[in-house]
């Protein structure tokens, strides 16, 4: 890809910004080799790796490249035959492959939480092999301080015990030899010395002669000299003689480790290239996070032939000139008001047939930063870097040229204008359609008038081969041509009237007035100078000048007018937003309400289906019984489907909205006193207080329980209907002994005689009349039936009595009778 000087000088610093984040010299070398690609396939899969890495640090952390150095030189001595490598090399060696082995555990296993696709990071991560053999060789026999550990090898650890062993003894020797010599005052100091690999001692050197042995060295007062007694010497020996034993034997333990490495130096050179690579993918996403950058899509490759290229960036942001900023802020936080300390967002779209952007206004106010914002977001957008902006799409490009700055070269007798026609003419010789074209200052160092025909005719040139152009000017003819061609657009960096300051925000469809005179103002020219200049200035330049301030002013307060009524339909949306929800919350309210009055209809139905499926269960009725049992089971049928569909109806309609009435399968009117059968236990119970509209307390037996209307089957008898009630509601005193206790529905009678248990039925029957009953249960067991046959007999003949039938199986079957009274 052919890249303009000004442009690889920007690439170059943006690789130094990415290095500082970079962990390891493997990741550093790796940055430097990075460069912009007109391969569409790679730049792609470039995006998906950093998008996957930046997953990756969300979902599981950093991977530690740290200590990762380039080991290429390394790998290539380890092939050579009887080469050897030291043990600090080594242990880079093993360093980057048992790195490399503990990233491709994760891609083989990853955590089995994590949903998120890494197939492209897979694919890279193939190229590392199993290393399990040579790091299960080499792993551990290297101290960090790049020794070997005794345990390399057997023998290793056999000669370093017998080197301690003999040091010991030499040590031993030494010191008993030392207390000899120092009774007579030889020695300087009782201790032992090394000197050369050879242990000895310190003599005096005026009574050396006392010592037998030879001198190995000499202080540097010359007042002491180091000898080794001859009692010694082959102690000494021996212990060389071990030393070098030693060094032997690591010397062919590091040949053998090289060895194994050179026989893998191809394999462990690709894994050290995916981490490598890794690093890199890792120091994009870690730049990504920090200047909150997006992955560019791309309109156009150079080898597909469409319709469709644009040129669109969104809040994009120059990420250089961003650090800078951030540095400055550090070191001296602005002032609020201070737009010299914030990065203004730039955006462009030039789509459409648009190819060229001719950008004006004030100096200082930004024109040249955005000409570098573009031309450095395209090159690493190419290079597979995201880019900081909130969207980027672009077609790729063939060659990124730029002239920007100030060329003028004394040694090639060039001028400041020379210099750049010079420049112009080599890109508009070498551009093609898929270029993109960075001129800055278009049309300046000259003459006005013919400075800016030339800048026409050099904008015409560009627009007619096709490329992408931008282009910042102050010639009006140039913003003429802009605003009166097809193609080209113009544009202008603002200017704040009031305080004589560049807002630095880009405004597309308008040109933009230059403001020298006020630029000098604010920069400090002068006044008398700046007085001199507005009074020089043209009528018609004065008048497009505030042609132009007085566009731009109504391009703002329609700005804010936008802004207003964005706000105004933000605000309607979060309105609208807001009554859905409560239309939905409201419609989920009676979806329940809805589904309780079902489960009661439910609930209603079991009940009377299982009571029907009882009395179809008795043995001794079933044949009597079975259609009457069918009968009742269609009836149930039939209710539960009209109370269903009247359900379904009056809940559609609303008409059951609030009326307490419109749950037919409820048990409306329940008082106190009244005699209830419950659902849940099959069994009679009486209402001892009415605690709210739909919570009664009701005692059954000795128990006392609360329970809801819901399970009320039906009031069996009504305190209201009972023979002592109708008597007292005619003014009839009436009292009753234990009138308080209730009256159980059932007597049990087993085990009594035929008298006793007559005696004890009418007395039940006189209180369960009186109560108000319609129906009761005698226990009397079946046995050999005479207490059965009489009880009936006594039964049918008794005045309270109505009908009397055998208790179906779920209530005794032929152990119990069943008796109506009459209410």
């Amino acid at each position: 890809m052919n890249v303009d000087r000004a442009s690889v000088l920007e690439f170059e610093q943006l690789r130094e910004l990415l290095s500082g984040y970079a962990a390891s010299d493997l990741g550093r070398r790796r940055l430097g080799e990075l460069t912009p690609s007109v391969n569409v396939a790679w730049i792609e899969n470039q995006h998906r790796l950093t998008s996957e890495a930046r997953e990756f640090r969300r979902t599981q952390g950093n991977f530690n490249f740290a200590g990762l150095l380039d080991i290429r030189d390394l790998l290539e001595r380890s092939r050579i035959s009887g080469a050897v490598l030291e043990t600090e090399e080594i242990l880079e060696v093993i360093t980057v492959v048992d790195r490399a082995a503990e990233w491709r555990q994760v891609m083989l296993h990853p955590p089995t939480q994590t949903e998120q696709d890494w197939s492209t990071l897979k694919q890279v991560s193939a190229g590392i092999t199993d290393f399990t053999d040579l790091l299960r060789g080499l792993r551990n026999k290297i101290l960090p301080d790049g020794t070997l550990d005794d345990r390399a090898s057997a023998n290793l650890a056999r000669i370093r015990r017998e080197i301690d062993k003999q040091r010991r003894s030499l040590e031993a020797s030494l010191r008993l030899y030392l207390r000899k010599l120092a009774e007579g005052g030889t020695v300087q100091d009782e201790v032992v010395s090394i000197r050369g690999e050879r242990f000895v001692i310190p003599v005096k050197a005026e009574l050396k002669r006392r010592v037998q042995g030879v001198v190995h060295g000499v202080s540097s007062s010359g007042q002491t000299l180091y000898v080794e007694p001859m009692e010694t010497i082959e102690q000494n020996n021996e212990l060389v003689r071990l030393i070098e034993e030693e060094q032997a034997e690591i010397r062919r333990i590091l040949l053998e480790m090289t060895a194994r490495i050179g026989e893998r130096a191809s394999q462990i050179r690709a894994a050290s290239e995916v981490l490598a690579e890794l690093e890199l993918q890792f120091v994009k996403a870690r730049f990504a996070e920090d200047y909150h950058c997006v992955s560019p899509a791309f309109s156009a490759s150079l080898d597909t032939a469409t319709s469709h290229t644009a040129l669109l960036l969104r809040d994009g942001r120059h990420p250089l000139l961003e650090r800078s900023l951030r540095s400055q802020h550090l070191s001296q936080p602005p002032a609020e008001d201070c737009l010299e300390h914030t990065v203004i967002p730039l955006t462009i779209e030039l789509e459409d047939g648009v190819r060229e952007l001719v950008i004006s206004g004030p100096n200082t106010g930004g024109k040249t930063v955005a000409l570098k914002t573009v031309g450095l977001l395209a090159l690493m957008a190419q290079a597979g870097v995201p880019v900081p902006a909130s969207r980027m799409e672009t077609p790729v490009f063939d060659a990124v040229f730029a002239d920007i700055g100030d060329y003028q070269s004394i040694e090639q007798n060039l001028s400041t204008f020379s210099s750049h026609v010079t420049n112009i003419d080599r890109i508009s010789r070498t551009a093609s359609k898929h270029s993109l074209v960075l001129l800055d200052e278009l049309g300046s160092a000259t003459d006005p008038d013919e400075g800016g025909a030339l800048a026409v005719a050099i904008a015409e040139y560009f627009l007619n081969k096709g490329c992408f152009t931008i282009i910042s000017t102050h010639h009006t003819s140039l913003k003429v041509y802009a605003t009166n061609s097809a193609g080209i657009m113009n544009a202008a960096v603002g200017f704040d009237e009031a305080t004589l300051r560049p807002t630095y925000a880009l405004k597309v469809g308008v040109p933009g007035a230059s403001a020298g005179i006020n630029i000098a103002q604010r920069l400090g020219l002068n006044s008398s100078i700046i007085q001199s200049a507005r009074m020089h200035l043209g009528t018609q330049a004065r008048d497009v000048a505030l042609f132009l301030d007085r566009l731009h002013r109504d391009l703002e307060a329609v700005e804010v007018e936008r802004l207003r009524l964005h706000a105004l339909q933000e605000g309607l949306r979060q309105e609208r937003t807001r009554l859905e929800g409560e239309g939905k919350r409201e419609q989920r309210e009676k979806a329940n309400q809805l589904e309780k009055k079902l489960n009661a209809l439910l609930r209603d139905f079991e009940y009377h289906a299982r009571e029907a499926t009882h009395a179809i269960q008795d043995r001794v009725a079933a044949q009597k019984l079975s259609k009457e049992a069918e009968r009742r089971i269609a009836k149930l049928r039939r209710n539960f489907r009209e109370q269903f569909d009247s359900a379904i109806v009056a809940h559609s309609s609303g008409a059951d909205h609030g009326d307490p009435n419109a749950q037919p399968q409820l048990v409306k009117h329940v008082s106190l006193g009244d005699l209830v059968k419950l659902k849940s236990l099959r069994r009679n119970g009486k209402v001892i207080r009415v605690l709210e509209s739909d919570q009664f307390e009701v005692e059954v037996g000795a128990m006392k329980m609360r329970i809801p209307r819901e399970d009320i089957a039906e009031v069996v008898a009504r305190a209201a209907d009972a023979p002592i009630n109708a008597a007292r509601a005619r003014g009839v005193s009436v009292s009753l002994a234990a009138e308080s206790e209730t009256v159980a529905a059932e007597i049990n009678v087993i085990g009594h005689s035929v008298d006793d248990a007559t005696r004890e039925l009418e007395r039940f029957l006189d209180r369960a009349f009186l109560a108000g009953l319609a129906r009761v249960r005698i226990v009397h067991g079946s046995g050999m039936g005479i207490l059965r046959k009489a009880l009936r007999q006594f039964l049918e003949q008794h005045p309270h009595v109505e009908s009397i039938a055998e208790a179906p199986q779920s209530e005794g079957g032929a152990g119990a009778t069943i008796a109506e009274l009459r209410i």
